[in-house]
């Protein structure tokens, strides 16, 4: 049960059931039970409530048992265990994890390909992400997983984003509406929010906007406190974008950590300029108010400085 809830949990975001396999670890390592390393992959997911030293430690373990056993987990899901390394800003370790979980298969699961291509792609190996996306939505689409086919569409846009940027958004919301429609608010999150970054780059801010809603909204719904920080990277940046600067400084002050660094490397361009048009001292007070929020107040004032946003666009002076 701890396996499977865990498993159905975290497409969900329904996070209690990492616990139950938490506390199951140590039992089931003493009697070599054929779901330890199940268990160990659901462990590792503890990183979305803030865990992630612990969750890079049931990472490494999990490894060591699935090297041991030479057991292949359902639907590739071994490749979750490389997710807390994007947690420290370490994309290359998930692509490693990837890449020695497909060698010791007898198939090429789309699941683990797809996080191979994020993880390269997040790595700045645009070109690699590309070649190893080649075919991966087919291949999703033959599985009739709509998990699986979410996911891939995903990495597609997150491969192709600055090569074909239409193609990219094109992927990106159908596999936004396949997450939805199959309830699916992890991969919806991860798709609304890679939207919002092409929206923002390419001018279509009330659609960055909706879709950053979005992410932040399911994220904080399911007490996720790690990962919610990437959409508020994105809307730190895009409010750079737009000029409006101290809003951009406080939640930079909030979201800024080695996940958001890694997966929106626009936010660091985007101190960077910060710092310049309002100057370090008032940046570093900006920031450090943001930094000190609750991630509830955060959420709150990003929700209130989304909808002034709106309202500039909508009704300018």
């Amino acid at each position: 049960m701890a396996a499977y809830v865990g498993l159905l949990g975290v497409g969900v975001q329904t996070y209690e059931p990492i616990a139950w396999a938490e506390e199951l670890i140590e039992p089931a390592g003493a009697v070599d039970h054929p779901r330890l390393a199940f268990l160990y992959v659901v462990a590792s997911w503890c990183f979305t409530t803030g865990r992630i030293e612990a969750a890079v430690g049931y990472s490494d373990a999990g490894q060591i048992v699935l090297g041991r056993s030479g057991e292949a987990l359902p639907y590739g899901i071994e490749a979750w265990l490389g997710l807390a390394y994007l947690g420290i800003g370490q994309p290359e370790r998930l692509a490693e994890l990837c890449r020695a979980q497909l060698a010791r298969r007898r198939d090429t699961h789309v699941l683990i390909r797809s996080w191979l291509v994020v993880a390269v792609a997040v790595a700045g190996c645009g070109g690699e992400a590309m070649d190893s996306a080649d075919g991966l939505i087919e291949a999703a689409e033959a599985t009739g997983n709509p998990h699986v086919l979410a996911l891939a569409l995903a990495a597609y846009g997150v491969a192709f984003r600055d090569a074909d940027p239409v193609g990219a958004l094109h992927a990106l919301g159908r596999g936004l509406v396949i997450a939805q429609d199959s309830g699916n608010g992890t991969i919806a999150s991860v798709l609304a929010n890679n939207l919002a970054r092409l929206e923002a780059e390419h001018g279509d801010t009330v659609s960055a906007f909706d879709h950053l809603t979005l992410a932040i909204r399911n994220y904080h719904n399911c007490g996720e406190t790690t990962t919610i920080r990437v959409p508020l990277a994105v809307l730190a940046a895009l409010f750079d974008r737009l000029g409006r600067y101290e809003p951009a400084a406080t939640i930079a002050g909030f979201a800024l950590s080695p996940l958001a660094a890694a997966t929106v490397p626009e936010i660091t361009t985007a101190i960077t300029h910060l710092r310049d048009v309002l100057g370090d001292q008032t940046y570093e007070s900006l920031a450090r108010k943001g930094e000190t929020m609750t991630t509830a107040a955060m959420v709150t004032y990003a929700y209130d400085q989304i909808d002034q946003a709106r309202t500039t666009l909508e009704h300018p002076s």
